[in-house]
């Protein structure tokens, strides 16, 4: 992850928005796009905008509009195309995630795309299965629009916290201490993103 905040930041600011805002879009317009890195790269975003190289209003507006224009695609996609993309064997493999993701639209509705929005494998296939299962598109924008705001702005504010506090560490003890402290926290996300995705399972 360091190596590509360092990548970013050597980079003109303009491409850094471009780069971050088409990996939130790709990883919500792509009914496989749970295998891009979309929130991670918003979290970096954040952390740029912390070390000064980008704009946080801008950052923020970026990451929103790639999330609500990404699943919008991902709706039409599920929309024309949804039975003859469910029934890939390449998706065999997440078969009972999709099934429980069906299971849970199906239950929920409206707040059930929202909801997906702050869970890695429902951000990535809920717009598609929404379109498939025909949802209509004002209930699903409504619902889409208002977990994209939340969700686009948290994430890069948390980036910015995130970047802000490491600078005010390094600062204070120095590089080592402020590394050790990444590394901490680095794990720490880690290990709640495998029980988060335990706990989806």
């Amino acid at each position: 992850m360091s190596g590509l905040l360092d990548s970013l930041t050597y980079l003109n600011p303009a491409l850094v928005y471009l780069i971050v805002g088409l990996l939130v879009f790709a990883e919500d317009a792509l009914f496989v796009g749970f295998v891009l890195p979309g929130e991670t790269a918003a979290i970096l975003g954040g952390v740029t905008a912390s070390l000064g190289h980008t704009e946080l209003i801008t950052m923020a507006i970026v990451v929103v509009a790639g999330a609500i224009l990404g699943d919008t695609i991902g709706y039409e996609i599920g929309r024309h195309y949804g039975s003859r993309v469910l029934d890939m064997r390449a998706l065999d493999r997440y078969r009972q995630r999709i099934n429980a993701a069906q299971a849970f639209l199906a239950s929920r509705g409206g707040p059930a795309v929202f909801l997906g929005r702050f869970v890695a494998f429902l951000r990535a296939a809920m717009p598609f299965l929404s379109g498939a299962a025909r949802m209509p598109y004002r209930t699903f924008l409504a619902y889409n629009a208002a977990g994209g705001i939340l969700w686009g702005t948290g994430v890069v504010v948390l980036g910015y916290a995130a970047g802000t506090s490491y600078k005010k560490i390094e600062s204070t003890f120095g590089t080592a201490a402020a590394l050790t402290v990444a590394a901490i926290a680095l794990i720490a996300l880690i290990v709640w993103r495998i029980r988060r995705h335990r706990q989806t399972r």
